[in-house]
């Protein structure tokens, strides 16, 4: 009769370790264990499908390495242009603003009304008015005389000029 996997009992029935299987894995190992290691050598081809192996493992990294910095360079310039393109937006709307300001106090009735709350100043009356007449003629004069320029001269250009004199 086949012995079943499923016991009826209430106690579970003890497993005994393979023992075979054990050994064969025991075998394989104590082979390479076996071997000196003049033995085991590699020949010159696989030495060098190895090297351009690691060769090749070793130009990938570098090559995604350089990627990775460049793209971390690229991120931190486009951060930078953002926090300019912002810092530049709101300078331009306070620029707007100082002008909308400026504007508002050239206007006159603004500036009449910050004479009189401000400064206490009052409008002028008829009594405080005094008018002048002028002559109609051009108070422009031609120049009669001719200007001389005198020109001042350092210490040195008056002491050569004292010599050529002479």
């Amino acid at each position: 009769m086949a012995k079943s996997k499923y016991e009826y009992g209430t106690s579970p029935r003890k497993l005994e370790p393979d023992v075979r299987r054990k050994q064969q894995k025991n075998k394989n190992i104590r082979v390479v264990e076996d071997l000196p290691k003049q033995k085991i050598k590699t020949s010159k081809e696989q030495q060098k499908r190895q090297i351009k192996s690691i060769l090749l493992v070793f130009g990938i990294f570098v090559l995604l390495l350089t990627i990775s910095y460049r793209k971390s360079q690229i991120n931190e310039k486009f951060n930078q242009v953002q926090t300019l393109k912002k810092e530049l937006s709101s300078i331009q709307k306070e620029n707007e603003q100082l002008k909308v300001n400026i504007e508002n106090n050239l206007n006159l009735s603004v500036i009449k009304k910050q004479a009189k709350e401000k400064l206490g100043m009052q409008e002028l009356t008829n009594k405080q008015t005094v008018y002048v007449t002028l002559p109609k003629k051009d108070y422009v004069e031609s120049a009669t005389e001719e200007v001389v320029e005198k020109e001042e001269k350092n210490w040195f250009q008056k002491i050569v000029d004292q010599i050529l004199k002479k």
